[in-house]
């Protein structure tokens, strides 16, 4: 799985771009200590903060500021690894970058050779990606450090935070424990079949299997949990022009986002804002209200909000109550919630909101939530609404981070088991078959922490961290 450049020493400022009190500037490499005598004049006691100089070429101070340095394999990287913590100035920032790539290049005097052969500028995610390598986390744990930097909510924030301590990983653990023993069983059945005792009934396999299949879905329940705290929902709000809906992207982002006028077709282009409840992100769509139109841009407008119909996970489908009973607006609300269905996919729910109703004396409208974006009335059933929809059924504690990936390797994992349940309860039992699906599940698994993964796919994950982690 090492490929080439995973030898090289690498370097990297690992703080955000821009201007702070300290800014860190991180190398790791196999052997690091010539490059330590190069910048800082002298060597560094392991795991000891030292405030020092930073020299340049000349030996003058390029700034002064903090040294620590984390041999191996006691480090983040399981490699040597020095951190320069010093004033965050991009400028004091890139001196410091240029200088170790400088330092490592000139010639040691007492091994006639370069201080550090081959130093670099590290690649997205590539601190992050030797600590896996060098298994130090397993690759849940590092996409949870990715996640924790992405987090949007606070609840997002500590979910990641406990994927990143190995809670996750350690449920996964469990798991492939209870798998690898009841394949150990099978095995044994078709290794000696010639014995009397029948190693699966004794061993009560069935009931493995069975309370395999329960932690299984537990585990599978916070991980669909998690990725929702991740990824969240898009939600598009659809209708007519004049219905309120950038009243209501504005009540329930708490601000004023989109233009509001009683005109018809003044929100041309699609306004969106991420709000959340209680922790799950919301991404809220407002879009140009759905009619026919000869204005070229009105027109680019609608064409762009059946887009986003299409690929949302939820379609809140705005009513206006002061006008329910004019033939002409039914009629067109009507086409378009035929439309809207004929533009979704089976199981992407439309929430139809009565919109208005502090203008009216009665509801008048069957089904659907009655609200009025103006007083606000109604916005918490539709915020109760949202997250039913989302499939978020509490706060547990117990959530850990989850991407889409791993639900999906835990879908399959169960499809396996269904497999395997029905061969190990078949008349005649197919244990070659049992132990193929029990395999695969297992496979499936070691893929989540990272033990049985393509290089495309590490590829994939950490090219989408920052650089310098």
């Amino acid at each position: 799985m090492s490929l080439p450049r995973h030898q090289d020493p690498i370097v990297a400022i690992a703080t955000a771009p821009g201007r702070g009190a300290v800014g860190i500037v991180r190398v790791s490499g196999k052997v690091i200590g010539p490059l330590i005598q190069a910048l800082l004049g002298r060597q560094l006691r392991a795991r000891e903060a030292t405030y020092l100089p930073f020299l340049d070429r000349s030996q003058l101070a390029i700034d002064q500021g903090i040294a620590l340095y984390f041999p191996a394999p006691h480090s983040f990287t399981g490699e040597d690894v020095l951190e320069l913590q010093a004033h965050g100035g991009p400028v004091v920032l890139q001196l410091l970058l240029a200088r170790c790539v400088e330092a490592a290049a000139e010639r040691d005097p007492t091994s006639r050779g370069p201080r550090l052969a081959g130093l670099r500028p590290a690649l997205p995610g590539e601190f992050s990606e030797r600590a896996f390598l060098n298994g130090k986390i397993d690759l849940a744990q590092a996409e949870a450090i990715a996640d924790l930097i992405d987090a949007s909510t606070e609840a997002a924030a500590r979910s990641a935070s406990r994927s990143l301590s190995g809670a996750f990983s350690q449920e996964i653990h469990q798991l492939c424990d209870a798998l690898v023993h009841l394949r150990m069983l099978v095995e044994a059945t078709l290794d000696f079949p010639e014995e009397e005792i029948d190693f699966l009934r004794q061993a009560d396999a069935q009931g493995q299997l069975s309370a395999l299949q329960e932690a299984l879905q537990s585990v599978l329940q916070k991980a669909s949990q998690g990725a929702l705290l991740r990824e969240g929902i898009t939600v598009v709000i659809a209708g007519q022009p004049n219905v309120g809906k950038s009243s209501l992207l504005n009540a329930l982002a708490g601000a004023e986002l989109a233009i509001v006028t009683p005109i018809a077709g003044t929100t041309r282009d699609k306004v969106q804002q991420t709000i959340q409840i209680e922790g799950v992100p919301v991404h809220v769509i407002d879009t140009a209200g759905l009619r026919d139109s000869d204005d070229v841009i009105e027109k680019i407008g609608i064409a762009r909000t059946w887009d986003v119909i299409e690929a949302a996970d939820a379609v809140l489908f705005l009513h206006d109550l002061t006008r329910q009973n004019a033939i002409d607006y039914v009629a067109a609300d009507q086409v378009i919630a035929r439309a809207i269905a004929g533009k979704l996919s089976l199981n992407v729910p439309v929430i139809d909101i009565w919109n208005k109703s502090d203008a009216v004396d009665r509801a008048g409208c069957d089904g659907g939530l009655l609200l009025s974006a103006k007083t606000g009335s109604g916005l918490d059933v539709l915020r109760r609404s949202l997250l039913e929809v989302a499939g978020w059924q509490s706060r547990p504690e117990g959530v850990y981070m989850a991407r889409e990936r791993h639900v999906q390797a835990l879908r399959q994992v169960a499809a396996h088991l269904v497999a395997a349940s029905a061969h190990l309860a078949a008349k005649i039992q197919a244990l070659d078959l049992l132990a193929e699906e029990l395999r695969l599940a297992q496979s499936a698994l070691n893929q989540i922490t990272g033990e049985f993964s393509s290089d495309d796919l590490l590829g994939v994950i950490f090219s989408q961290f920052c650089i310098g982690k």
